[in-house]
């Protein structure tokens, strides 16, 4: 086969596994979810995922956060590695080796609109547990660790819904705004290879799942950029409002009883 005829199926196949709407909408959301996960460290799914999954479905939302953050957030991961208290994070991701594939068993075969449903109502609960200010104000130990990687993974699996537990967890600790942010991002570099097998096992890495990160990853990963840039300037407390906000209203629209005010 010739250059050419490759060139031309490629694009053939390329623009097959588009949507045929919503592509300028999810890059939209793709660049707010990575502003949020660029400063905070976590967040991107709770906006993006309700709104991109009243577009193109969760099955196939969930899949394409994770590639695109996993590429995005490459360069995060070494300051993270020398910021993080490991040995936690290797507690709590240990756990959720457990429960990953237990969320992407849930994704692979609940109903999409079932799922959504379900997804809204988790985001809504963890976004309620951010902003009520409650916090783990214990000690941290290997089981309890491990029992909020089990949970987180089990979310993560599901709908990459994983931080809010986590963040709850160890914001209540001795550690600063600093090192929390550290742990969260080797946290989820870790517990994203747990996923990537788990959805390629189950069938999920699709076609359009490539496609469409092809078109959205440069969408995030400015927003990403804007957010880690933002870290180091913004007021924490002001830019934390910010992302609840976004959060509560991605939340909101992404229900299925709205589906026409993103189609």
């Amino acid at each position: 086969m010739s250059l050419d005829a490759l060139i031309t199926d490629g694009q053939a196949w390329f623009a097959a596994a588009l949507p045929n709407h919503g592509i300028y909408a999810l890059m939209a959301f793709a660049f707010i979810a990575g502003l949020a996960r660029g400063f905070s460290g976590f967040g991107a799914a709770l906006i993006f995922i309700p709104l991109g999954g009243a577009i193109i479905g969760p099955k196939l939302v969930s899949p394409i956060l994770l590639v695109i953050d996993g590429i995005a957030t490459l360069g995060m991961i070494p300051p993270a590695w020398r910021g993080a208290n490991r040995p936690e994070v290797f507690v709590m991701a240990a756990g959720a080796a457990l429960g990953v594939p237990a969320g992407t068993a849930m994704l692979a075969l609940l109903d999409p609109t079932l799922l959504r449903w379900n997804i809204t109502i988790i985001a809504t609960a963890l976004l309620a547990l951010l902003v009520s200010g409650w916090r783990y104000h214990g000690a941290p130990s290997a089981p309890l660790s491990s029992g909020v990687g089990l949970i987180a993974g089990l979310f993560s699996g599901a709908a990459q819904l994983g931080g809010p537990p986590v963040v709850a967890y160890w914001l209540g600790g001795k550690s600063d705004f600093t090192r929390v942010r550290a742990n969260v991002v080797l946290y989820f570099s870790i517990s994203s290879v747990f996923s990537a097998i788990s959805y390629y096992i189950g069938g999920l890495f699709v076609p359009a799942v490539f496609a469409l990160t092809a078109v959205i990853l440069p969408s995030y990963a400015v927003g990403l950029y804007g957010g880690s840039k933002l870290f180091g300037l913004a007021e924490e407390r002001t830019f934390r409002i910010a992302c609840y906000v976004l959060i509560a209203a991605a939340a909101i629209i992404g229900m299925p009883l709205l589906d026409s005010v993103l189609r």
